[in-house]
C-alpha cells in the first residue's frame, strides 16, 4: 500500500492545529522546542503537515490533498508563532525525530548560509537510523536573472533538497538552484489551514 500506514512521519515547523476536523482519528506524537505551546498560530506547519499526510477523504466537499492519509504525524515545533528558529532548536527537533524513528522527516524551512557541518552529521545519524531528511531549497531566487543556491539545512550532502514547481511543473520563479536532488509542486498548494480563532 501507499497511504503511509505503519510509517512515522516528522514535521518540523510552526507546529500544527491540534484538534483540526480533517485529522480526526489520526494519532499524533508532538514536542516544542521553541517554548511555546504546539498549537500552530503561524499557519506555515499546519500547511506542510497537510501537504505530507493530508486526509484521503476530507468532511464535507473539500478536494483531497495530501499523501501519506494513515501515517502517525510527528509534530516537532522548532518554529515558534512568528516563523522563527535557532538552529540549536532545529537541530534538538531533528535529534528528536530521529530518536523515535521517523522514516520521512520532512523541514520546510532554512537559511541561505553555507554548508552547516551540524545539519551533514544529523542527516547522517538520520540515514544511519533509517530515517530520510527532506528540507525546502529555498524561495530566494528571482527567476531567470537571480538563482540564489539552496539554503541550510537542504544544501547538506546528506539531506534531500526539494525545490518547488508552479501548476505549469515549470520551476517556480523564486525557487533556489544549486543542490536539487528532486522538485515538486510548490504553488498555490492546496492544503490544510488552521481554524478561525473566536475573539
Amino acid at each position: 500500500t501507499r497511504d503511509g500506514n505503519g510509517i512515522k512521519v516528522a514535521v518540523l515547523d510552526t507546529g500544527f492545529d491540534l484538534g483540526h476536523p480533517e485529522f480526526a482519528g489520526r494519532t499524533f506524537v508532538t514536542k516544542t522546542f521553541v517554548g511555546q505551546p504546539v498549537q500552530d498560530l503561524h499557519g506555515h506547519g499546519t500547511h506542510t503537515a497537510g501537504t505530507a499526510c493530508g486526509p484521503k477523504t476530507p468532511p464535507g466537499a473539500i478536494q483531497r490533498y495530501g499523501i501519506g492519509f494513515k501515517t502517525q504525524i510527528f509534530v516537532g515545533k522548532v518554529l515558534t508563532n512568528s516563523g522563527s528558529g535557532t538552529q540549536a532548536q532545529v537541530l534538538a527537533g531533528m535529534n528528536w525525530a530521529i530518536a523515535n524513528k521517523c522514516a520521512v522527516i520532512s523541514m520546510s524551512l532554512g537559511a541561505q548560509i553555507s554548508v552547516q557541518p551540524s545539519y551533514t552529521a544529523a542527516g547522517t545519524a538520520a540515514l544511519n537510523n533509517g530515517c530520510l531528511i527532506v528540507a525546502a531549497a529555498g524561495n530566494a531566487s528571482t527567476r531567470p536573472s537571480n538563482i540564489q543556491p539552496a539554503g541550510a539545512p537542504a544544501n547538506s550532502p546528506t539531506i534531500m533538497s526539494v525545490a518547488a514547481l508552479d501548476s505549469a511543473l515549470k520551476v517556480a520563479v523564486f525557487s533556489n538552484g544549486g543542490k536539487i536532488d528532486i522538485a515538486g509542486p510548490g504553488v498555490n498548494t492546496f492544503s490544510s489551514w488552521p481554524r478561525p480563532v473566536l475573539h
